[in-house]
């Protein structure tokens, strides 16, 4: 039978709950780096291993025929069409650093479709949960309440989150992009965490988000959440290369894009990618 995405929601939301406590012990013990990956400021910490092992027992125990993607691990396959996008925290460099501002993150995708995600802040407990309804209605809780995006603003007067690759090249082409696009906005925000990056759009407490080397466990709980909110989410190439996404609440969403793609956040001819 096809799960309904209330239930892998549910389930979602029970797993990143247990991967929090886990990621919360850690934090209490005393958090060290593991290893690093793509630069020497690009960490992984034994929490983060540590988590993504206990989320996909848990998926595994409830659902032994779904497929899990973690950044940490490889890929495992399935057969029941579901696959996990498992990020077990979002965020590490504020982890390692006590900043309250890091998250497990896990999507769930039927048939390719991101259909539940669950953002859980660790260092908070405040917990992001988004399902695809079986009429195709998407909806978006905080805490168990509804959420949505703040209302239309001038682009003068958005605030909008970003975030820096650990690549020190892609670093100097999103720098330049900023400075272009600073004079144009309210202000700039830098809080570290893609997948919350995200749910900060969904519930209003930012206008727009705009980050180029993201990676599909990064944002794909998190961007579903904006969308169920009231936001639209964009994959393009970035100037650097890279993958870039763009979220902002469906009213505006052109004229913010026009204003990254004029900063030089996105590749001059960018085409569309995704949502």
């Amino acid at each position: 039978m096809t799960p309904a995405g209330a239930e892998l929601a549910e389930l979602a939301l029970d797993t990143a709950r247990a991967g929090a406590a886990l990621v919360r012990d850690r934090a209490r013990r005393g958090v060290t780096v593991a290893a690093t990956k793509s630069s020497d400021v690009d960490v992984v910490t034994e929490a983060d291993r540590a988590c993504e092992a206990l989320v996909r027992e848990l998926l595994r125990k409830a659902r032994p025929d779904d497929a899990i993607l973690g950044e940490e691990e490889s890929e495992e396959a399935g057969t029941s069409g579901v696959r996990w996008v498992v990020d077990p925290i979002d965020g590490t460099v504020n982890f390692l650093y006590g900043l309250p501002q890091y998250a497990v993150s896990i999507a769930a995708e039927l048939d390719g479709e991101v259909v539940a995600g669950v953002v859980l802040n660790a260092a908070t407990g405040t917990e992001f949960v988004a399902h695809v309804a079986a009429d195709g209605r998407a909806v978006a809780t905080r805490d168990g309440e509804p959420i949505g995006v703040r209302a239309p603003a001038p682009l003068s007067q958005r605030l909008v989150a970003t975030g820096f690759s650990y690549d020190a090249g892609l670093r100097e082409v999103q720098a330049r992009a900023l400075v272009r696009l600073l004079p144009r906005v309210r202000d700039i925000r830098r809080l570290g965490s893609c997948a919350l990056d995200l749910c900060h759009v969904a519930e209003g407490s930012v206008d727009a988000y705009v980050e180029e080397g993201v990676n599909l466990w990064d944002f794909a709980a998190g961007a579903l959440v904006a969308r169920a909110a009231g936001a639209r989410t964009e994959l393009s190439p970035g100037a650097g290369g890279r993958q870039a996404l763009v979220c902002a609440p469906s009213r505006g969403f052109d004229e913010f894009r026009a204003a990254v793609l004029q900063a030089g956040f996105l590749a001059p001819t960018a085409p569309v990618l995704g949502e």
